[in-house]
């Protein structure tokens, strides 16, 4: 008499859209669909999505993690908002983190990653000329997680996306200033030539530059906000006095 073998323990099939949502919700963040204090509507995004809500939700919590999203109780997840200091922290956190993966990774860094850095400058050369802010901002993230990767760095690698779950809270806001992605595009290209030339202290400087430069930007966007806060309107009181003068 055959003996019926049990059937093999099998991951179920939703688990595997649970990258996918959570990569999906992370570009939502980043492209401004999803704001700071947004509550992520579940039924809605597994309706766009085509999946039940079980998914999604798996997502939201290993976003909660990372310190996307925040939950309150009975209310769901929403998108976590980040204090100005906060934000600094980072930019400065991330300057060192990348200058130590560029002065590693100029020592040992492939022809075929150089050539996919390459890639990402072209399309993000695109991406300014049609102008598509969400195509560079995806682009830009992929370029630097890039150099993170050909770093060889485990803990690096480990510790980076950490510090980028956060940063879509409020990076691509330092984007929308005028010329702001042909500049960064531009640092791309220098930082590809000090790797090229397997430049460590060079290529450093220049990613070290490149994220205070994004830090610089980000500061702007707060003195054009603060600006704009304080110019009177045309039904302000000190709109009419500040024309008498």
């Amino acid at each position: 008499m055959l003996r019926r073998v049990a059937n093999p323990v099998r991951t179920p099939r939703t688990a595997s859209f649970v990258p996918l949502i959570q990569r999906e919700i992370e570009r939502m963040i980043g492209t401004g669909e999803l704001t700071g204090g947004t509550r992520i509507n579940e039924s809605t995004l597994a309706l766009r999505l085509g999946i039940s809500r079980g998914p999604v939700r798996e997502a939201c919590r290993a976003l909660e993690q990372i310190g996307l999203l925040r939950s309150e109780l009975n209310r769901g997840f929403f998108v976590r908002e980040v204090s100005t200091k906060e934000a600094l922290d980072l930019y400065d956190i991330r300057a060192g983190l990348f200058g130590t993966a560029g002065r590693l990774a100029a020592a040992i860094i492939t022809t075929v990653q150089l050539r996919g850095l390459e890639e990402l400058i072209g399309e993000m050369d695109a991406a300014i000329e049609a102008p598509d802010i969400a195509a560079f901002y995806t682009l830009n993230n992929e370029f630097h997680r890039q150099v993170v990767v050909a770093s060889d760095n485990d803990k690096l690698i480990e510790l980076y996306p950490l510090l980028e779950a956060e940063l879509h809270l409020f990076r691509r806001r330092g984007l929308v200033l005028p010329g702001s992605m042909r500049t960064s595009n531009d640092e791309h290209k220098a930082i590809l030539d000090a790797l090229r030339q397997s430049d460590g202290t060079g290529a450093a400087r220049l990613l070290e530059r490149h994220i205070l430069a994004g830090k610089a930007r980000f500061l702007r966007t707060l003195e054009d906000e603060n600006a704009t806060e304080a110019r009177p309107g045309p039904l302000d009181p000190r709109h009419s006095r500040s024309k008498d003068r």
